[in-house]
């Protein structure tokens, strides 16, 4: 298939069924992987990073001449990056200095210019320095992925979407961790306006229990577990919230890409080890959707993971 542009290839991303992890762990359940590492910088923060800046200049809030600011852990800085290099735009990030180096160059070979933030402020620290940054520059923007509706809007139009027709409307549950929120709160509203009957688990680190205890604190789960909650999230739709600590978390992910071939990150083995777990709950041939965020190949350096 022959596409126009890059950006014609965010999202229609495969779900694969994980048939050898079934097996392994005896689940009752069918167990399905939505594996976002086929979208164009390796992650599915691409699919928000695009709807934050399209529908953005559709409202005439911006033109080519405004420079991006914001802040990130990561993955959607690299998504804005590769957007603003086909768009010609200028995009500064900033982001905790714990983020691993993988998704600092990445950002920079697309010409994005990144700014570490102190790592014991996490997230909260570069949304502050990044705040600083978009008053001292005329005709900037702030996509704000925390708080920017079009985040979860481009997954209750695309991710939530593309589930549903595979599984021809058949999704018992579905599992994520959560960083902004916008992917679990996306596919839930689209299913939930489809009536689709399917139970919500978000998973996030142990040792940052802000949802289930109220507080927060550093983890090693990279891409979630931001020591507040955004606005993006719908605690609403939750049904169950999991903390699942950073040891698990390495391990799963390790499980993944040994058993399966899917060499995913960190906070695909946190929710793929949410959605095992599911086994002592959930005994019925049913489907259990996981969402797997983003490419392993930019944790490679991160030590202890994949051993």
């Amino acid at each position: 298939m022959i596409y126009e542009n890059i950006i014609q290839t965010i999202g229609k991303t495969p779900l694969v069924h994980l048939s050898k992890i079934e097996k392994e762990f005896n689940l009752p359940f069918n167990l399905y992987g939505k594996v976002e590492r086929f979208n164009p910088t390796g992650s599915i923060k691409d699919r928000a990073a695009y709807s934050m800046i399209e529908k953005a200049i559709k409202r005439n809030e911006i033109d080519k001449n405004t420079v991006i600011v914001e802040p990130t852990s990561g993955n959607t800085g690299i998504g804005l990056a590769m957007i603003c290099a086909y768009l010609d735009m200028q995009c500064e990030i900033y982001m905790p200095s714990s983020a691993s180096k993988e998704r600092v160059k990445m950002m920079q070979a697309y010409g994005a210019k990144v700014i570490l933030t102190d790592k014991s402020l996490g997230m909260k620290g570069a949304e502050d320095a990044a705040e600083k940054r978009l008053k001292e520059i005329p005709n900037s923007f702030m996509p704000s992925q925390f708080s920017n509706l079009d985040n979860p809007l481009a997954h209750y139009e695309t991710t939530g979407r593309e589930i549903l027709n595979d599984l021809n409307n058949k999704v018992d549950y579905l599992v994520a961790g959560f960083g902004t929120g916008g992917t679990i709160s996306g596919i839930a509203h689209l299913f939930k306006k489809e009536n689709i009957n399917c139970k919500f688990i978000g998973a996030e680190p142990l040792s940052s229990p802000l949802l289930t205890k109220g507080k927060a604190g550093p983890h090693l789960i990279q891409g979630i577990g931001a020591n507040f909650i955004p606005e993006c999230l719908d605690c609403t739709i939750l049904d169950k919230i999991v903390d699942i600590s950073d040891e698990d978390s390495y391990k799963f992910t390790s499980i993944l890409a040994k058993k399966e071939g899917i060499l995913a990150g960190i906070s695909s083995g946190c929710a793929l080890k949410a959605a095992i777990d599911l086994k002592e709950e959930y005994k019925e041939k049913g489907n259990v959707v996981v969402i797997f965020p983003d490419n392993g190949e930019r944790y490679l350096s991160v030590e202890g993971l994949y051993e």
